[in-house]
């Protein structure tokens, strides 16, 4: 679904991207791990064209985005969704209004089919009859579960999940990976999340991948992935992903 070859990106004078090739399954969820300031969230805009590549190449199924712009770049935007850390939502919209909102603005959807849409999507993620509310009315993880809700509701092939899970307690953080792991499971779309809640990601993801001195060091499946050999990554994740790995520099 997504393809990245030998991608090189350069930020304020320091590299963060020093050749990344990595391949996401199609209708897998994919986590990526790596310290803070590693490039996760870097990797991630490329994979939707926020950003460009300084060299290298970004495959969204048979179209190479990298160095699209306009027009075209916004129809392979068509087939993504992205959750943001913290949820992105416009605070003077209600709930039902910002879920309404790429219904209304991207696809031009008007009439009843939007508030069916709406609370469709609003009950598959648990916030049934709170559309009426405000962002700032909401608890951290009732905003995480409507910007879900925004980003399933135009029915994306792939959805970018941005530290979901960021200031929340560890249980409200199980409640939203169990809700993506519905999500995922019921629609069938490509996931990719950026997350550093090691080690419960581990029983969430299809497939683990470690960016480490601007390269992917290890891409495998959870189980694969928490038995290898490399020092560095055991290390890492046996402390829940709190140590500080060479050549972090960017989020």
């Amino acid at each position: 679904m997504i393809k990245l070859v030998g991608l090189e990106k350069t930020l304020g004078g320091q590299p963060v991207l020093q050749g990344v090739d990595l391949s996401i399954p199609v209708g897998k969820l994919t986590t990526i791990i790596g310290g803070s300031g590693s490039g996760k969230s870097v990797l991630l805009k490329h994979m939707i064209g926020l950003m460009q590549p300084d060299r290298g190449e970004v495959w969204v199924g048979n179209v190479e985005i990298s160095r699209l712009s306009g027009t075209p770049l916004n129809d392979v935007r068509k087939q993504f969704a992205m959750l943001f850390q913290g949820a992105a939502l416009f605070d003077s919209l209600s709930v039902f209004e910002n879920v309404a909102f790429p219904l209304r603005e991207k696809l031009r959807m008007k009439g009843p089919e939007v508030g069916r849409r709406v609370e469709e999507k609003l009950k598959e993620v648990g916030l049934t009859g709170m559309g009426h509310k405000f962002p700032a009315e909401l608890s951290g993880g009732m905003r995480k579960r409507a910007g879900l809700a925004r980003a399933l509701v135009m029915e994306p092939e792939i959805i970018l999940f941005d530290e979901p899970t960021t200031g929340l307690d560890p249980l409200m953080a199980k409640s939203i990976h169990d809700l993506i792991v519905t999500m995922h499971r019921r629609f069938g779309f490509t996931a990719v999340m950026v997350s550093h809640e090691i080690p419960e990601i581990f029983g969430i993801s299809d497939y683990v991948a470690m960016l480490r001195k601007g390269k992917i060091a290890l891409m495998a499946t959870s189980a694969e992935f928490q038995r290898t050999t490399d020092p560095e990554i055991q290390e890492f994740i046996s402390v829940g992903g709190t140590v500080a790995l060479p050549g972090s520099l960017a989020g």
